[in-house]
């Protein structure tokens, strides 16, 4: 079934565009029509598209799936589907539309300028993006407004009436290139963009049937969300989303991969290898890169190991270059051991709530340089897979599985007191335990945890397991807030963590739970960064692709008997 989605949710574009069409234009921001937003750059809204009847805005319903975005108004209709990553296409009939410039005027020298092309086509420039966007009327009547105009000019055209057809292209580009010529007509480029889709995902969730009625939808948040290489992106890369977090996160990445590595596994390695390709001197990963960007204010946690220990499982062939793989893990966890341990100290710490991802958890709320046992955790899984890509590549596995065991042995000598783990300052030596979801990360551990410990864990867990999902705070907590990002809401990476050490661990029973509560709510709530935990209502960004790959991968082993995180 081709799903059909609002596009205040999630945004209307294809795998490799850099731009979308959606009423959202900044920061948790809607527009009252529909622009054509880029991510390069930044989040641009760059021009607005309205239907236009007798002269003047018309109202119309817009609907959207995978290959179309349609305004339509009684037998009136306009139709956008994407050609390629850098062409849209959009035809119309019985009404028509009008596309202005519309990124703000800083200066007489900034903003969108406006020119008609002597061979052929209108051209925006638009100073924010470094971008061109040719606007090519292939038939149809069109007047303009703006030409060559600076300043506060309105930048304008109007293409289309009440009577006939029309047809208009818009393609995205740098300086220059040939007059477009159509490959095919508007209905073939409508097949061709809908069979795109369907093959990848008849890739990616060949299990998919009406036990998972999200699947679709999870797919094409995914694909829609994908860019070309460009700028700092060194190859495909699935952003967040193409809403405003429209960056690449360096634990987010690692999601994406493993929804996408049994059905697509060249797409699933290039996510992982998108933030080492950033790696520096040291070691440590950026905190994220998009197109104009790479930030290394803040890590994030080193979720690495156990993410390949993932894709070994579900990548077709396992890891395609382990040597390589060994190099960066074992870069990645020498910066931890090596930078982020005070002296004396067998532990590491976070600088800050945003290095272990959790930015405003409780375990943060009283100092930032905090030592927490879900840090260690993620390091004891990280170095026992050192080890395995050690033995595999005939170097010498002892030593990081000794220091593995001697994390993990001043992980619980360090951090559990007798019923829970807690957190420790860096700078003031203080304990503190809290009610965050957070410090009972140390699940993910699973069967290397001793089995008292592993079952007050479980415990704990389900103490959070909401009808939801897993409150990140419990509601019960003076601290929860509904909307609180860390501090309350359902997030995905948790979940999935926490599921697979539950499973693995021989929770199983829990592990289901925690699987079905959160399938369930991305079923009814869609795709958002976030849920409440207690009404399930989609919060921040709504179209967040770790999300949909949370739900794919969790979806895809409820449909599966072969294991885990085999499809």
């Amino acid at each position: 079934m081709v799903p059909e989605f609002s596009v205040r949710e999630i945004p209307f574009s294809r795998s490799g565009a850099w731009f979308n069409l959606s009423p959202v234009v900044g920061l948790a921001t809607y527009a009252d029509d529909v622009h054509l937003v880029s991510h390069r750059n930044g989040m641009h809204p760059v021009l607005s598209l309205v239907p236009v009847a007798d002269g003047q805005p018309a109202t119309a319903e817009i609907t959207a799936e995978p290959a179309t975005l349609t305004w339509s108004a009684g037998d009136k209709r306009i139709t956008a589907v994407f050609a390629s990553p850098d062409t849209l296409r959009i035809s119309g009939t019985g009404m028509g539309m009008r596309i202005s410039a519309a990124e703000p005027v800083l200066t007489p020298f900034t903003g969108t300028y406006f020119f008609g092309d002597p061979v052929g086509g209108l051209v925006f420039t638009s100073y924010e993006t470094g971008h061109r966007f040719r606007l090519t009327v292939l038939f149809g009547q069109f007047d303009r407004a703006g030409e060559q105009e600076l300043g506060e000019a309105d930048r304008t055209v109007v293409v289309g009436g009440d009577d006939g057809s029309w047809e208009l292209v818009v393609e995205e580009l740098t300086t220059a290139r040939p007059s477009f010529t159509p490959a095919a007509d508007f209905p073939a480029t409508v097949t061709a963009t809908r069979d795109a889709f369907g093959q990848f995902t008849d890739a990616v969730a060949p299990w998919r049937d009406d036990r998972t009625p999200a699947a679709e939808l999870a797919c094409y948040v995914i694909w829609s969300a994908t860019v070309n290489p460009a700028g700092f992106i060194t190859r495909p890369a699935v952003l967040m989303s193409k809403h405003w977090m429209d960056k690449v996160w360096s634990w987010d990445h690692c999601f994406n991969a493993l929804s996408l590595a049994p059905g697509a596994p060249g797409l699933a390695w290039d996510q992982f290898q998108v933030m080492f390709d950033h790696q520096d001197a040291q070691g440590a990963l950026p905190d994220s890169v998009t197109h104009a960007e790479v930030l290394h204010n803040f890590v994030k946690p080193p979720i690495h190991g156990w993410a390949l220990t993932r894709l070994r499982e579900r990548l077709p062939g396992g890891l395609p270059d382990p040597e390589l793989a060994y190099r960066q893990l074992a870069a990645w966890t020498s910066f931890w051991l090596n930078h982020r341990r005070a002296p004396g100290q067998n532990l590491a710490y976070y600088e800050h709530g945003n290095d272990s991802g959790w930015d405003n958890s409780t375990v943060f709320g009283e100092e930032r340089l905090v030592q927490s046992a879900d840090l260690a955790a993620f390091l004891v899984l990280q170095m026992k897979e050192l080890a395995t890509l050690a033995a595999e590549l005939g170097d010498e596995s002892a030593r990081w599985a000794e220091r593995a065991d001697s994390m993990l042995d001043a992980m619980m000598n360090e951090l559990w007191n007798g019923t829970r783990f807690v957190s420790r300052g860096v700078t003031t030596g203080t304990v503190r335990s809290s009610s965050s979801l957070l410090d009972l990360m140390p699940v993910v551990l699973g069967e290397y945890l001793p089995r008292d410990v592993f079952s007050r864990l479980c415990a704990g867990v389900t103490e959070h397991l909401t009808s939801v999902g897993l409150a990140t705070e419990l509601p019960g907590s003076p601290h929860y807030e509904a909307d609180g990002y860390w501090r309350g809401p359902v997030w995905a990476p948790a979940t999935v963590l926490i599921e697979d050490g539950l499973r693995r661990g021989g929770a199983v029973e829990l592990a289901d739970q925690v699987s079905e509560r959160f399938r369930a709510t991305c079923e009814k709530s869609g795709f958002a960064e976030n849920f409440d935990a207690l009404t399930g209502e989609g919060l921040r960004d709504r179209a967040y692709t770790w999300t949909a790959s949370a739900y794919l991968v969790l979806a895809g082993r409820a449909r599966s008997a072969e294991g885990p995180y085999r499809t």
